[in-house]
């Protein structure tokens, strides 16, 4: 971990998963931009830097529906990277103009990046045989408890044509065991390949996490607490979900309506047997941690809210409007993961329906909750707390999240089939939050940032869309809705020069500034 980095540390960072990145191949990746993003933050004083989780990506393209909890996304990979180390060359890698440079067209990129990777494979493969190989062995070997199967899953998944595991013949569908002796030797390329792929990701992931942290720049991940039902852990370890028979989930999760979701959210994640769990000490989610906390700094827990409570809908249920509520499994959970990890700088994701359960269980682990200020201009009693004079020093306070519209968009806003905010509550939201932050809110987006900056709340988090001052058409994702999302990114030029300056100068006189950079400027 970065030097003197913690949650309990007075900092600030800035939110962008590595899709929004720059660069000429479609999509952001762990390449050059990435590199010149840590650069922006250590130059703009910031100590961390929060993205999505980093799975590979499954239905909607959502980084919150993996096709594992343990692999990375392999759409990342850096090509010029893949250059460099002399799996490709130069001109493989010539830019398309097809491939747009404001949006991620998912098909297109698929498209373009999979004979490539499959290119560098085969020169791998070439170099290999001359080669001892001892770092990909290495790697495959020390990941093995979630390599095996996540690339016998995949090479599975592409011998059945993409579709979901349920679809497999009844052989493939009942797991690995059944299937092992029949169809791994048939398979093996695929399988290495996989494997390459993965080796490839982490090895530039590593690379970049450890030039972020000579920097003194910390890495937030994120951990979903449910995973798509699609996916190498529900097909390796069906008893841990409520599944029928056929391997579908006969209950699903999801939300009931919320600020969000006039319907609420049928996410349609399988529901996990908590009792075995467990029963079995918890094995699956300890590694799951354990895994992520080697990769990042400190981690955001998803929907905290449901490990107290969580929403069950029936599975056949086309909205998530009539479920009920669940016992979660509570402070057993976090004193088996706890016991076995040690303190883990985590942040509860809990909002949502806060309960006092959910209250007392965030407080008695001193994990920070989040406060969002686009929550706090409704005037009820429920956005009072959001409000920065009721923050608290343990929390992380965002100008908002993925989930919400951008500071301008959310300003600026509309009544829509998108917002569950009619025109009058969008217009009394605006007259509250010019009257409190006494602006007349032309930079409405450097306002809110202010505010935040001024929170006693030890951590702030930015959305770079915030930073820039961008409307809804940056917007990242819209609850509810399977299209159009995830798909922002960020112009090369964008990050200013005068938008660093400006971004350091208010780090600075809020006290945000980490050690390195107080003396700076």
């Amino acid at each position: 971990m970065a030097e003197n980095l913690s949650l309990s540390h007075r900092a600030s960072g800035v939110l962008l998963h590595p899709t929004s990145l720059p660069g000429p191949h479609g999509i952001g990746d762990l390449g050059l931009e990435a590199y010149r993003f840590a650069d922006f933050l250590y130059e703009a004083g910031q100590s961390w830097w929060q993205m999505f989780p980093l799975g590979p990506l499954g239905i909607g393209n959502s980084p919150y529906q993996t096709l594992s909890a343990f692999a990375g996304n392999p759409l990342l990979i850096s090509l010029e990277l893949l250059v460099e180390e002399g799996l490709l060359k130069a001109n493989d890698i010539r830019p398309r103009p097809a491939l747009k440079s404001n949006r991620v067209d998912y098909r297109a990129v698929r498209s373009f990046k999979a004979p490539l990777f499959r290119k560098a494979f085969i020169e791998f493969q070439r170099l290999k045989r001359h080669k001892k190989g001892s770092e990909f062995d290495s790697f495959c070997t020390r990941n093995a408890d979630w390599l095996s199967d996540y690339t016998f899953f995949c090479a599975l998944k592409k011998k059945h044509r993409g579709v979901s595991w349920v679809e497999w013949e009844p052989e493939a569908r009942s797991g690995k065991a059944s299937v092992l002796a029949r169809l791994l030797k048939s398979l093996q390329e695929d399988i290495h390949y996989c494997q390459f792929l993965q080796y490839q990701f982490f090895r530039q992931w590593t690379a970049l996490k450890d030039y972020c942290n000579k920097k003194d720049v910390g890495l937030i991940g994120d951990i979903p607490i449910f995973i798509a039902h699609d996916s190498a852990d529900v097909w390796a370890n069906p008893g841990l979900f409520w599944l029928g028979p056929d391997g579908r989930p006969t209950v699903v999760a999801g939300v009931p309506p919320d600020y969000f979701s006039k319907k609420g959210q049928l996410w349609g994640n399988p529901l996990y047997r908590w009792a075995v769990l467990k029963e079995r000490g918890y094995d699956w989610w300890i590694h799951r941690f354990k895994t992520s906390f080697e990769r990042f700094d400190a981690v955001r827990l998803d929907h905290f809210i449901g490990f107290t409570r969580y929403w069950e809908v029936p599975a056949k249920s086309l909205t998530a409007e009539r479920g009920r509520w669940v016992q979660g499994p509570g402070a057993g959970f976090f004193k088996k993961v706890l016991g076995a990890l040690g303190p883990l700088e985590l942040i509860a994701e809990d909002l949502g329906v806060v309960t006092p359960e959910v209250v007392a269980l965030r407080e008695q682990f001193n994990f920070p909750g989040l406060k969002v200020l686009q929550f706090a201009f409704g005037g009820g009693a429920d956005a009072q707390c959001f409000l920065p004079h009721c923050h608290v020093r343990r929390c992380v306070v965002y100008t908002g999240t993925h989930d919400n519209d951008t500071t301008v968009g959310w300003f600026k806003g509309r009544s829509s089939k998108f917002s569950t905010r009619s025109r009058q509550q969008i217009e009394k939201e605006r007259r509250i939050a010019l009257a409190y932050m006494s602006t007349p809110g032309r930079e409405v987006h450097w306002d809110l940032i202010r505010l935040a900056m001024m929170s006693v709340a030890d951590t702030l988090i930015i959305p770079t869309q915030d930073i820039l001052g961008l409307g809804s058409e940056a917007r990242m994702n819209r609850p509810g809705t399977v299209e159009g999302n995830w798909e922002w990114r960020m112009h090369r030029s964008a990050l200013t020069t005068s938008v660093t300056k400006r971004l350091h100068d208010m780090t600075r006189i809020y006290c945000r500034l980490p050690a390195r950079n107080t003396k700076s400027k």
